[in-house]
């Protein structure tokens, strides 16, 4: 999987956040996307999700030399972010059964949630998690979907040391060969990137 970006720039009004990026993504590869607040980096991580469009230049999805189109991106992508609600009525076990209708999942769901440690709130509704734990969720929805792509905002959001080191762990020991890209000032969210992309170079 790679994705292309092509003179890509994004304004709200007559506000430019960012222009004239010019990047690849390549399958196995990480890759963060740093800059202070409001520099730009959940936007352009959306743009790439395909869920909210750029002002201007183009994206391009190959997938086994095969372009994709922007409304097909998705199913190749998992996504994980603060802005990102939960469904909160669900429990953690139905909330894993209902996404497996849309994407496939690399586990059994009583192995994701034990591999996340939520194992004994399998049951209890989501609008009773502490805040960690809907981060864990989110971490698990997106770590063991099967996709190539796994984009990362501000990951760690809400994790205490304990969530924070299964966060690596879930990088070392489940992204082999993936597309890893994380938006983040802080580096414990990224420090296994090897390529780093500064907003501060696109205004």
């Amino acid at each position: 999987m790679q994705i292309n970006l092509i003179n890509v720039g994004k304004r709200y009004n007559l506000d430019w956040i960012f222009r004239n990026i010019d990047y690849t993504f390549t399958q196995g590869e990480c890759y963060a996307i740093t800059g202070s607040n409001g520099s730009g980096k959940s936007t352009l991580l959306q743009i790439i999700a395909g869920s909210i469009l750029h002002s201007e230049g183009f994206v391009h999805y190959n997938l086994n030399n095969q372009n994709l189109s922007e409304s097909d991106c998705f199913k190749e992508i998992s996504f994980i972010a603060p802005y990102l609600e939960l469904i909160e009525e669900m429990t953690a076990l139905e909330f894993l059964q209902f996404h497996a209708t849309f994407k496939t999942l690399t586990k059994s769901n009583p192995e994701i949630l034990e591999s996340v440690g939520l194992t004994n709130a399998a049951n209890k509704q989501i609008r009773n998690f502490s805040s960690g734990m809907k981060q864990r969720l989110k971490l698990a929805q997106a770590f063991f979907t099967n996709t190539p792509i796994l984009l990362l905002d501000e990951p760690c959001t809400n994790l205490d040391n304990a969530g924070i080191d299964l966060y690596h762990t879930l990088i070392k020991d489940y992204t082999s060969n993936k597309l890893i890209i994380v938006s983040s000032n802080d580096k414990i969210e990224y420090s296994f990137c090897t390529k780093i992309i500064p907003m501060e170079n696109y205004k």
